[in-house]
């Protein structure tokens, strides 16, 4: 019991610190750290999986304020995970885009609208600069430019912002899951009722057939 008790606080600890990196990160959900999210990010720096300068968007500054936060010492960003620049905003060639919904797909915050076989656009204002829609565009129409409304903003200026729009994409997600699965589970349902109801019709047509007396 004692060891279960000392296993639970040292979660929730490891819990806490964590949500207390991921409130300095900027919330671009890039994977560009090596994570699938800034919080799976932050909770590697927590339990020692990962360093504090593996996030380009955050820069120097991120890597200040994170070790100011653990007390470790400042190192350079590490090259392997990107170099840093300034705030980014994606732009679509309207005029190639196919309609292919790829970007869409990908981008954390949905700062992309359209529809299939029809054009897209990114809402400037929404985009978070990951470029995680560069490479899932297959005619090459996206190109990221210098976000000129945030000239010298902090690395985490917008970050509550995108956290709250990558979490309500991450709910719509959820939801239109669910509602495919409960749609697959009543097609399944029906169509096991439809099969049952036809072999239950074909046994009492048969006893039907036996019940009639011979001519």
């Amino acid at each position: 019991m004692a060891g279960q008790a000392a296993q639970t606080v040292t979660a929730t600890v490891a819990s806490e610190l964590a949500l207390r990196i991921d409130a300095l990160l900027p919330q671009t959900q890039c994977t560009r750290c090596g994570y699938p999210a800034c919080l799976a990010y932050a909770e590697a720096i927590a339990s020692g999986d990962a360093d504090i300068n593996q996030c380009p968007p955050g820069g120097a500054q991120g890597i200040r304020e994170l070790a100011a936060a653990l007390g470790r010492d400042e190192k350079p960003l590490n090259p392997a995970n990107g170099v840093e620049k300034p705030a980014e905003i994606a732009v679509i060639d309207e005029e190639a885009c196919i309609g292919c919904t790829k970007c869409i797909q990908v981008c954390p915050v949905d700062a992309i609208v359209g529809a299939n076989k029809l054009m897209h656009t990114v809402l400037g204002e929404e985009c978070n600069g990951c470029e995680l829609c560069v490479p899932a565009c297959p005619v090459d129409c996206i190109a990221m430019i210098v976000d000129a409304a945030r000239p010298g903003a902090p690395h985490n200026a917008r970050a509550s912002h995108y956290r709250r729009r990558y979490e309500a994409r991450n709910a719509r997600l959820a939801r239109e899951r669910d509602e495919r699965e409960a749609m697959i589970a009543a097609r399944k349902a029906e169509v096991r009722d439809t099969t049952r109801n036809a072999v239950l019709d074909a046994i009492a047509r048969a006893r039907a057939k036996r019940a009639r007396p011979n001519p």
